[in-house]
């Protein structure tokens, strides 16, 4: 048997949210693991993806695929899946995992779980899983019956385990068929946006609310955040007055972050919000509300006013 896992990429490296999902494909008993990437960086993958368990490593080049088109990915995964014999297709709970497999089910008429935290396979062609239902906020127990299953893994509740011992890897460069309306929807990557941290991927986020203040109030933020090798985060509020583009929101309509240090300055805390940012190792808030929902979720909180606790933090940071 074999299991097929989508791998996503972070600056030209395996993302940690695919890791997440490399760990739980060896979880499935005994079976091989096999991945798909979408890039020609073959020296970057081989070692990285051993490392996780993976025997066999499928590269597609960009000439075949050029940037991210959601039904021409999942158009691969359906070839691999069927060339492999895979038992189970699996990818990361990213929007573009959830995207990509949610196509694949489409063309393939198989049925998709989303957000799983637990996947037992079940008397051969069934699985038993937990998934995350109402933004995480409940379990969901189920049992799906397919020839192949399709699910994603909930980047927030898996941790990213390297194998016990590094297995020897077979690299394939894929050249797959695809019809012109496979590309018909694509995303393509400028220069200017590549590269560095995705708020998804982070090990550490700055976030702003309303109490920033406006779009000026986040220079400060963005200092912050540089001087600790993270990124910047927002609330819904501060997309709808569009002081920043939706990419940057946490939230249940936004992006699930699972950083080590999550800072929430300025911001009240809506269950939306804090559904985003529950997976954070230690969140510290900065409000001058102390009786702020998002108090209650916080390691630490500094009551004050943003405005001048930030930048002497930032002062702080640089006199070190």
């Amino acid at each position: 048997m074999s299991v097929l896992v989508l791998v996503e990429l972070d600056a030209r490296a395996p993302a940690d949210a695919s890791m997440r999902a490399l760990t739980l494909a060896r979880s499935l008993g005994d079976t091989s693991v096999q991945t798909v990437v979408f890039t020609e960086a073959q020296e970057l993958m081989g070692a990285a993806l051993a490392e996780y368990g993976a025997s066999d490593v499928y590269l597609v080049e960009p000439s075949a695929v050029d940037g991210y088109a959601p039904q021409a990915w999942a158009r691969v995964l359906a070839g691999l899946a069927e060339e492999t014999g895979a038992t189970a297709v699996l990818a990361a709970g990213t929007d573009r995992g959830n995207e990509v497999l949610a196509h694949l089910g489409a063309i393939t008429g198989l049925p998709m779980a989303a957000n799983c935290t637990l996947v037992t396979p079940d008397e051969g062609k069934t699985h038993r899983l937990v998934r995350h239902r109402w933004a995480g906020l409940l379990l969901e127990e189920a049992v799906m019956e397919a020839p192949v299953a399709l699910f994603t893994v909930a980047t927030d509740t898996v941790a990213p385990v390297p194998a016990e011992e590094p297995s020897a890897i077979q690299v394939h460069l894929h050249k797959p068929e695809l019809a012109s309306g496979d590309l018909r929807v694509r995303a393509v990557e400028s220069p200017a946006g590549a590269g560095g941290a995705s708020l998804a991927t982070a090990r550490v986020v700055v976030g702003g609310g309303r109490g920033v203040g406006g779009l000026d109030g986040f220079a400060p933020l963005e200092e912050l955040a540089g001087l600790l090798g993270g990124v910047v985060g927002v609330s819904r509020v501060v997309t709808s007055e569009g002081w920043r583009p939706h990419k940057q929101q946490v939230g249940q309509t936004g992006t699930k972050i699972t950083p080590e240090l999550y800072l929430a300055c300025g911001i009240s805390g809506a269950i939306q919000h804090i559904a985003g940012c529950a997976g954070a190792k230690h969140i510290i808030v900065i409000n001058t509300d102390p009786a702020a929902p998002i108090l209650a979720h916080a390691d630490y909180a500094v009551i004050g006013d943003l405005h001048q606790v930030i930048p002497a933090l930032v002062s702080a940071l640089r006199a070190r």
